[in-house]
């Protein structure tokens, strides 16, 4: 008997509950789907569903080895991952990515991090944005990257997903410098520096659509990346840009750094790879991101103040 193919029946069948939609989810027939059904139970020697002509309901026993079913399925997917890598030439090596905007900081502590958790691995680490780690998981030329949410993650397996408030980095003479905490309307008649759409383009409309909700739109937009690019948009023009804490030009006199009213802008991500390639090499560089944007930014949990709802395309709350 196909150990892991008969599981797959029992798992498919316990959450649709339906023999019909399940065979229809496996692309077979339903005779055959209640034979391995049948004969699973057989081999178990537990009977794992009731069924009436109205309804199919999980047994107490078929409930209780419902989680262990899963955990091997995931544990197979993993194994067929890692021999994937080995087919493709990619044995111990795992390619893996961050964004641009994470700091020197954080790319150190992953780096010595990844080598403490799993030593035997080369980590082949590249800087792309959301939008290209999301299209070369897609073409399996990534095995795993760190993402800004909201983005489409569809087909993707998620680790925690991090908050890093965001505050406004401005010059030193503007008159919003002068207070504490800095409320997104008072930027009033400020131009915005933003990084170009193309990279994030849900982070991007997401941001622009708090500060409007806050009384804040941009009297222009300008696009920049490099420190020194944005530092001198800044200076230049009457602009700001939104930046976490730990972003703060050291000891620039000319900027400063503020945090926003109620902190209602954030940077959110989390580790993700494709389902059913989460091997222990991507689940270890998952952990040391998670661990390291912890250590070096203050990233946190998001955690939900009221209940969740889930955009169409975003692991975000809302």
């Amino acid at each position: 008997m196909d150990l892991i193919l008969h599981v797959q029946c029992f798992v498919a069948v316990a959450e649709e509950l339906h023999f019909g939609r399940a065979a229809q989810r496996l692309g077979m027939a339903q005779p055959p789907l209640s034979q391995r059904i049948q004969r699973l139970e057989r081999e178990l020697g537990v009977r794992l569903f009731e069924r009436t002509t109205r309804q199919v309901t999980i047994t107490k026993g078929g409930t209780l080895l419902l989680e262990e079913a899963r955990q091997l399925l995931a544990c197979a997917e993993a194994l067929k991952a890692t021999a994937r890598r080995v087919q493709d030439g990619h044995s111990g090596l795992l390619r893996a990515a961050l964004p641009p905007d994470v700091s020197g900081e954080t790319v150190a502590a992953v780096l010595t991090g990844f080598r403490d958790r799993h030593g035997g691995v080369e980590l082949e680490l590249h800087e792309l944005s959301t939008a290209e780690q999301l299209a070369q998981l897609a073409s399996h030329d990534l095995d795993v990257g760190l993402i800004h949410h909201p983005c489409d993650v569809s087909g993707l397996e998620l680790g925690p997903v991090l908050r890093h408030d965001l505050g406004v980095l401005l010059p030193h003479d503007s008159p919003a410098a002068r207070a504490e905490t800095v409320a997104l309307a008072a930027l009033t008649g400020h131009e915005l520096i933003l990084f170009p759409r193309a990279l994030a383009p849900a982070v991007y409309d997401d941001l622009l659509t708090t500060c409007a909700r806050h009384g804040y739109t941009p009297a222009a937009i300008r696009h920049g990346q490099g420190p020194s690019f944005t530092r001198g948009l800044l200076l230049s023009r009457r602009a700001v840009a939104f930046a976490p804490r730990d972003a703060h030009l050291t000891g620039d006199t000319e900027l400063c750094w503020r945090p926003l009213s109620g902190a209602p802008l954030a940077l959110r991500h989390s580790a993700a790879w494709l389902q059913g390639r989460g091997d222990a090499a991507v689940r270890a560089f998952a952990d040391t991101v998670t661990d390291a944007l912890g250590r070096t930014t203050g990233a946190g949990p998001d955690l939900p103040s009221r209940p969740l709802h889930l955009r169409p395309a975003a692991e975000y709350w809302l």
